[in-house]
């Protein structure tokens, strides 16, 4: 036989927290979406460059070394790209105006991807004894700097999110004890203990909260997604790298019920408090 909950709440309390847990649970989804999403974006745009590196030769004197050094260690290097003076001019041409003055002071470069971090650094090293080395990680680094501050301010947002939960079910219990202290009174009579009137409260706001979290989550699924396809139809950089991998989701998916359990433990915590100060 079903056992009745002694507490209810009133239908205008009721769809007050449905509705506030809702949008609280939508931010607090969108919140780690974003987060996660950029950190694997990060992720994937330093496993991509990492390997890469830009070779400058400003003096020509230098060029027979510097094509020595790669031509000895060809097992160590996955590809190699000479930019020729036509292709960096091209490249420059927004920036400077007139025809050949220019061209014959850009330097002589190679494009190098590597086989490993290891060759990279070691080979590096000898060819920034006659030329410069730019590691396109590097040069980057100031997009992925952005990225992780981005993953900084997602993951502030949602703990500012789930404190407000913790606030307001705090709240709700409060007064949802306040309105049914005769009830409170008459179990305290009868010798009723303080878990059994904290689990009343539990299921309640327990109830409300799993279905809160089923709606803040359907809702916010879309518009992450949404976010995430214009990021990648962008095809620029860091934001075309925005994706959630296999644990994301995960995480995504169970983020509901820690906030259906976290709701249900505030209410515990508060409900306990109210008894043992009464």
């Amino acid at each position: 036989m079903k056992t009745p909950t002694v507490f209810s709440l009133v239908r205008e309390q009721s769809a007050f927290m449905t509705a506030i847990m809702s949008l609280l649970t939508f931010l607090s989804v969108l919140a780690l979406g974003i987060a996660l999403s950029i950190g694997t974006g990060v992720m994937r745009w330093n496993t991509q460059w990492e390997l890469y590196a830009t070779v400058q030769v400003t003096d020509s004197e230098n060029t027979q070394a510097i094509k020595n050094i790669l031509s000895s260690n060809t097992d160590k290097i996955e590809s190699l790209t000479e930019i020729s003076t036509e292709q960096m001019y091209n490249l420059m041409s927004p920036w400077i105006s007139g025809d050949s003055v220019l061209k014959k002071f850009l330097p002589q470069m190679w494009e190098v991807q590597f086989k490993t971090k290891s060759d990279l650094e070691s080979i590096g090293e000898q060819l920034s004894k006659h030329a410069r080395v730019l590691t396109h990680s590097d040069a980057l680094h100031s997009s992925t700097s952005a990225g992780w501050k981005m993953i900084l301010m997602s993951a502030f947002i949602l703990f500012l999110t789930l404190g407000t939960i913790g606030i307001c079910i705090s709240y709700i219990a409060r007064n949802t004890a306040i309105l049914h202290r005769r009830e409170l009174e008459i179990l305290n009579q009868i010798g009723a203990s303080d878990d059994f009137i904290a689990h009343q409260m539990q299921i309640i706001v327990g109830k409300i909260s799993l279905m809160s979290a089923g709606i803040g989550f359907i809702v916010a699924l879309p518009v992450l997604l949404a976010i995430l396809s214009t990021a990648h139809s962008a095809r620029v950089g860091l934001l075309a790298m925005l994706g959630l991998s296999g644990l994301g989701w995960f995480c995504l998916l169970t983020l509901p019920f820690i906030i259906a359990v976290f709701s249900i433990w505030i209410t515990r915590r508060t409900t306990i408090k109210i008894l043992q100060a009464a």
